[in-house]
């Protein structure tokens, strides 16, 4: 994460773990290596070291909207689950629906972080929340302000793709609502 400015610009310190991100035609989430829009587009699973005794909140964010250079949109939720008791997403609060990657064309390479943070408790969000389809509440999000809100401290894990356009950007932005 260091070699792609996330640490320490994006994130204070690397997440202590890895976070495993598995898409549903077999495709993973690695160290930075590039994936397109269309292999991103359905809801991932996703698997960390966790104990089933505590909560956690899975966050998927985009620093570089609408591009590296010029980010004046950042960060963009892209997904947010809290209140995740041990590792099973299905127990999870969706404060933001999973929304796949899609950068305008010819702004280059994105950078996609997916980061989870273990709870001291489980935690009553206050958030707005954001449908698959809606680009509502998702725009100049700040993953720092909402960690700092919710006293999640340091990231256990995580893990980050980098998606440029592709065709399937167009075709999904034709359903998208601003609302």
């Amino acid at each position: 994460m260091e070699a792609d400015g996330i640490v320490p610009t994006i994130l204070p310190t690397a997440p202590h773990a890895h976070l495993h991100i598995t898409y549903p035609n077999g495709k993973k989430v690695h160290l930075g290596e590039e994936l397109t829009p269309s292999d991103v587009k359905d809801e991932p699973a996703a698997k960390w070291d966790s104990n089933p005794e505590k909560y956690y909140t899975l966050v998927m964010f985009d620093p570089d909207a609408p591009s590296r250079e010029n980010n004046t949109f950042a960060d963009v939720k892209h997904w947010l689950v809290g209140n995740i008791q041990g590792g099973d997403l299905s127990t999870g609060d969706v404060i933001a629906e999973y929304f796949g990657s899609g950068p305008p064309k010819g702004t280059g390479l994105h950078r996609y972080i997916f980061v989870v943070y273990q709870q001291k408790d489980k935690l009553t969000f206050d958030e707005p929340k954001s449908g698959k389809l809606s680009r509502a509440h998702r725009l100049k999000w700040s993953l720092k302000a909402f960690v700092e809100k919710y006293d999640l401290g340091e990231p256990l894990a995580g893990d980050y793709f980098k998606a440029q356009w592709d065709s399937y950007v167009d075709e999904r932005n034709k359903f998208v609502s601003n609302l």
